[in-house]
């Protein structure tokens, strides 16, 4: 991911660059300080969310045409994986869910996130907020996955319901969103 932090944060010193572990990392010039910068992954939780028999695959306001996925979020301060994802389901769908299984841990490079996927059944009437522009239900024999990210959870769930779900063709202008710079997002 790339980083253009210039000073530490713990001091204000100014960052220089080393090789540690064999990767260069940004860290503090002052060594009596000691911070390095290990860009750790951020959890993300992201749910497969079955709502009246189907799934719902939901778009982000942000997103082009054509691109829906997974209901997905930060985890807070102190929350558990499992009460975050049922917190975004409702702060996104307006939906009351209860997760049914941990579905598993993907990374997602392209913004340096460990996904942790959870299949959760839902209940109410569907309420979009502002972070969604749109979503879809759709069979589960007819859901298609998208090959990266929270896609190959909804491909890995399917398979353990015994399904045989598809690779979906992305649109070429969410092919071309996708490769763009990160700070697009």
């Amino acid at each position: 991911m790339r980083d253009n932090r210039q000073f530490c944060p713990v001091c204000t010193s100014l960052l220089v660059h080393r090789e540690i572990g064999g990767i260069e990392r940004p860290l503090c010039s002052d060594t009596s300080c000691g911070f390095v910068f290990w860009d750790n992954p951020i959890p993300v939780v992201a749910g497969i969310v079955e709502h009246e028999g189907k799934l719902v695959f939901a778009r982000n306001a942000l997103w082009p045409e054509g691109m829906y996925g997974l209901v997905t979020g930060f985890l807070e301060p102190r929350e558990t994986p499992e009460f975050g994802v049922v917190r975004e389901v409702a702060e996104e769908l307006g939906l009351r869910a209860r997760v049914t299984e941990f579905v598993g841990a993907y990374g997602f490079a392209r913004k340096n996130q460990l996904l942790l996927a959870y299949h959760l059944v839902a209940e109410g009437t569907i309420t979009l907020d502002a972070e969604l522009a749109d979503y879809f239900h759709v069979d589960k024999a007819e859901a298609e996955y998208w090959p990266g990210g929270t896609g190959l959870a909804v491909r890995d769930w399917l398979l353990s319901q015994g399904y045989d779900p598809q690779p979906r063709e992305l649109p070429d202008a969410v092919k071309a969103w996708m490769k763009a710079p990160i700070d697009q997002d």
